[in-house]
């Protein structure tokens, strides 16, 4: 609840920062970074919630049978099934994660000079005296670092650590939003960037070796007893959630990229900051049911299937009631800015694509808890009909957002959520929780 709270304390204040401090121009390459930044998806494949999920699991066989992770010893290492194979898991997942790391920091850093060096290339003259390289390899090398410790709380998470990894991310956001805003009115421009990855990397090192060094320390060691077994339990999952999360940049990331190059810094600023809004309000509100994940796992694995769709059907009332809430007063605030002509109007988008992307996070919402809930059983289905989507949803946004702006992407954007993918997935969501719930309960 503390996060949440600061969500929606801390961005509106960020938001006037950057309005008041940064030229459009830089606005524009500082959500652009952020929105390139986002191509970590494709390099991790999405293990995070696959971890999460798997060790769940784990973690209702082990608290079914009594145990406490608080006990967990180098003794005991092989002499648990559960724990064994939780050690197994945080050795691979730390391979997976290592390898991700390097091609991360190869790929996405030389790829983001290009990107920019050819857009400012064909913008303004403006955009030239920006230095924006140095801050751009610095912010990428030190995401390629926070690469390491995922495997460290999405396995922590999953063991039922949940308020603990929670005040993790409440410290880290209430120190990297104070970092924020000293460094903006002091001039730090898009060094603001690389602050933010800092400061995310810094409190997760200090967390890990201050409260939880003995059970990594247990975990690290190489695992005697049953271990999992990638090829057969991991990856036909893992693929295909993946391949989702990789597709799944075409969807939402794509549209700022596309607007920097082919409509200039100044746009995408526009569009960044209030994207940004709204994103922040989505993924405040969507925490309520993201933080039930381990819960969803260990009621799957005790085939407590009405407690799971009690507590499922109550969240997502809650997250939609507060995000349609939130969405329509940022829309009412947009609509009064532009009406007294205050100046930040002129930072965030015009009304109506503002309400075509209100209204598209709204639904998104509802398709997002149906795969937190799919995702819980250890399953990621129709794989065929969410690659055909993404693949679609990023062709639209790269010609209407060319031909448009703006206008086009917000569009397309609202249109795939609401007209595309919610009734798709709400039919798969209900089909596989029926034949699932049927085959595992008999």
């Amino acid at each position: 609840m503390a996060s949440r709270g600061w969500q929606f304390v801390a961005g509106p204040v960020t938001v006037v920062l950057i309005g008041m401090f940064f030229t459009g121009e830089v606005q524009g390459y500082y959500y652009t970074f952020w929105s390139l930044i986002a191509l970590q998806t494709i390099f991790d494949f999405s293990f995070q919630p696959v971890i999460v999920n798997f060790a769940s699991h784990e973690w209702g066989e082990l608290s079914q049978g009594g145990a406490n992770l608080s006990t967990v010893d180098k003794a005991t290492i092989g002499q648990h099934r559960s724990i064994s194979r939780l050690a197994s898991l945080l050795r691979g997942s730390l391979l997976w994660y290592g390898v991700a790391a390097a091609l991360f920091f190869a790929v996405v850093g030389v790829a983001g000079v290009a990107f920019f060096s050819q857009a400012e290339s064909s913008q303004a003259e403006s955009s030239q005296r920006l230095s924006w390289q140095p801050a751009w390899l610095f912010l990428v090398a030190l995401t390629a670092v926070n690469f390491w410790t995922v495997p460290f709380l999405a396995i922590l998470e999953g063991c039922g650590q949940v308020r603990s990894v929670y005040r993790l991310q409440f410290a880290r956001a209430v120190l990297g939003n104070i970092a924020v805003w000293i460094l903006i009115p002091l001039g730090a421009g898009l060094w603001v960037t690389v602050a933010v990855a800092a400061v995310r990397l810094i409190c997760e090192l200090i967390w890990l070796v201050s409260f939880h060094s003995d059970l990594i320390s247990t975990l690290m060691q190489r695992p005697t007893g049953e271990r999992v077994n990638w090829r057969q339990e991991v990856w036909p999952f893992q693929w295909r959630i993946g391949m989702k999360g990789l597709l799944g940049f075409l969807n939402a990331s794509l549209m700022n990229p596309v607007i920097f190059f082919y409509h200039g810094e100044v746009s995408a600023g526009q569009f960044g900051m209030t994207w940004q809004i709204l994103t922040s309000l989505q993924a405040a509100c969507a925490s309520w049911i993201r933080a039930r994940t381990a819960m969803f796992g260990v009621l799957i694995a005790r085939r407590e299937f009405t407690e799971l769709d009690r507590v499922y059907f109550r969240l997502l009332a809650i997250s939609f009631a507060f995000l349609a809430l939130g969405s329509a007063a940022f829309y009412s605030m947009i609509l009064i800015l532009n009406h007294l002509a205050i100046g930040l109007a002129d930072r965030l988008l015009a009304p109506l694509p503002t309400a075509m992307l209100s209204l598209a996070i709204v639904v998104l919402i509802i398709s997002e808890s149906q795969w937190v809930y799919i995702h819980a059983h250890k399953r990621s289905p129709h794989f065929g009909l969410a690659t055909f989507g993404s693949l679609l949803s990023g062709v639209l946004t790269w010609w209407f957002g060319r031909q448009f702006g703006v206008i086009g992407v917000s569009a397309t954007y609202l249109f795939m959520t609401a007209f595309f993918y919610l009734p798709l997935w709400t039919a798969v969501w209900w089909t596989c929780r029926s034949h699932w719930h049927q085959d595992l309960g008999s």
